[in-house]
């Protein structure tokens, strides 16, 4: 058992007992494996799922191991194919039926602060079972001062195909405040998938993170979603920082094609960092998308984006009937707890759920210029 840490997001993300927990294997990686041409999604099959992707070498690791343990019984519930219905109109929300997980899913934590401390009597990453454990992905050079290894784990409740948890060293008993290092791993990981719906997310405390000890969402969506291909309003272009509008939940966003992926994770996480300091939660979400000046209708994937949701905090362990806004709601993806409320559900009842979290408009455009500021710096 772990005692409590202070509150400090420079704690380093490695320690040599990373790669001591028990794990089959470690996944070693270069940039030589970031799938970087040839992902999109094609017209063909924009009704619905891909019917198939070519998989890369982290896909068939992720998956393979996956499916090994549900069929070794080491999830709360089995997971088929859900259910998926596209609401109609303009934004085209994904919705998915997933009951097993409203009911089978470990009870959130009562959280009271975005900067809440890690407390060693709640559920931790430490009391994982080894079998959950897939594999350390693990960078085959190690640049000075940053780790070299995470843990990707199985969300034993998932949500959606292939759900894991990116954790860095369990053993530091880090908070649920995102650092550049593990947001890093986690825009490789998008990478290294030639799956343009392998995503990657992040919940603050008081966004509805079920637990206070750092981790990332990773997991496959074979849907495209609007925020794929919005245009955004340039705020930094130096930095390719821009306001994404023409979505239900308006975000920052930072875009990629691929390259400087630590100066992305460093700037990313300089404005959680500001927002973290505001007590103001937030959600994080990563996926392939076009560059924000590119046409919307345009097929490829060649780059990455990075949204940010600055929200109305949600303390306490309060939760929505139909479900609840954390990164997967607010990019457009809507997990529903029931089949009534699946089959009833319509993109007004959406968007008007989903815009009760949002920040109002007056503090939203005052934050904007805040994090100009800070990014000008």
């Amino acid at each position: 058992m772990c005692a409590a840490q202070p509150q400090n997001t420079n704690i380093p993300l490695y320690s040599p007992e990373c790669r001591a927990v028990s794990c089959r294997e470690d996944f070693v990686y270069g940039e030589k494996d970031f799938v970087l041409c040839g992902v999109g999604w094609w017209r063909s099959r924009s009704e619905g799922p891909a019917a198939s992707h070519t998989m890369s070498r982290f896909d068939r690791a992720l998956q393979s191991g996956w499916e090994e343990r549900m069929k070794l019984g080491l999830f709360r519930y089995h997971l088929g194919e859900l259910q998926t219905r596209i609401l109609p109109g303009n934004v085209r929300f994904v919705a998915q039926l997933n009951i097993q997980r409203g009911l089978e899913r470990r009870r959130p934590q009562d959280i009271q602060s975005v900067r809440q401390k890690f407390d060693p009597q709640q559920f931790h990453f430490n009391k994982i079972k080894p079998g959950e454990i897939l594999f350390h992905m693990v960078r085959e050079s190690k640049l000075p001062g940053t780790p070299d290894c995470i843990l990707v784990v199985i969300n034993v409740s998932p949500l959606e195909f292939g759900h894991v948890l990116l954790i860095p060293d369990p053993a530091l008993c880090l908070p649920q405040i995102l650092t550049p290092e593990l947001l890093q791993f986690g825009l490789e990981s998008v990478l290294l998938s030639a799956h343009p719906g392998f995503r990657v997310g992040f919940n603050s405390l008081g966004a509805f993170a079920s637990v206070n000890h750092l981790h990332l969402h990773g997991f496959y969506l074979a849907w495209e979603l609007l925020i794929e291909t919005a245009p955004g309003k340039p705020l930094c272009p130096t930095l390719n920082f821009h306001f994404l509008r023409g979505v239900p939940a308006p975000a920052f966003l930072f875009y990629s094609e691929g390259e400087g992926l630590g100066a992305l994770a460093h700037n990313v996480c300089r404005v959680t960092d500001y927002l973290v300091d505001k007590e103001i939660a937030h959600n994080v979400f990563v996926t392939r998308g076009t560059a924000p000046g590119e046409p919307a209708h345009s097929e490829t994937r060649s780059g990455i984006r990075v949204l940010i949701w600055a929200r109305r905090s949600c303390f306490g362990t309060k939760e929505e009937a139909a479900f609840n806004v954390a990164l997967c709601e607010l990019a457009g993806h809507l997990p529903i707890k029931t089949a009534q409320d699946f089959q009833s559900l319509t993109e007004t009842a959406a968007v008007h759920i989903i815009q009760r979290y949002l920040l109002p408009e007056p503090q939203l455009s005052q934050l904007r210029g805040q994090l100009v500021t800070l990014l000008t710096e």
